[in-house]
């Protein structure tokens, strides 16, 4: 094969190979072994409030009645100092609460997360809910 051809058959290999690939279902990340693919979602619920904020007590009987039942097999809270720019265009800056779980990737694991998502809002006057969903690898 002439060189002056040899960048164009490589571009179409390329493509070829990228075009293959995209056909192929996604599998998540490659796990090692012993290790299990799950979700790892991370919940920033805002604690400011139209009329207050949200106290350490309402968080706790929220994580007790809401997402404890969702999620027996655990969870993990951490407290934050956060900002967001709200729908009215002001920057909110307040104490959050970000909650981890690592769950399945299956319906009643979704539908459990979007659930929280909608109490809380409902239950203490929020906005928005930011999730962030992950692809993990999960030994124990």
């Amino acid at each position: 094969m002439p060189a002056s051809r040899l960048p164009a058959t490589l571009a179409l290999c390329a493509a070829l190979c990228l075009a293959a690939s995209a056909c192929a279902p996604w599998q998540g990340p490659g796990c090692r072994p012993g290790e299990q693919p799950s979700v790892h979602d991370a919940l920033y619920f805002g604690t400011a409030k139209p009329d207050g904020t949200v106290t350490a007590a309402q968080w706790a009987g929220f994580l007790e009645t809401v997402v404890t039942p969702r999620f027996p097999q655990g969870l993990t809270v951490n407290e934050a100092s956060g900002q967001w720019r709200g729908a009215n265009g002001a920057t909110v800056r307040e104490a959050s609460h970000v909650l981890h779980l690592v769950h399945a990737d299956d319906p009643a694991s979704e539908k459990a997360v979007t659930e929280i998502v909608a109490a809380y809002k409902s239950q203490f006057q929020q906005e928005a809910v930011l999730r962030v969903r992950a692809a993990a690898c999960v030994s124990l």
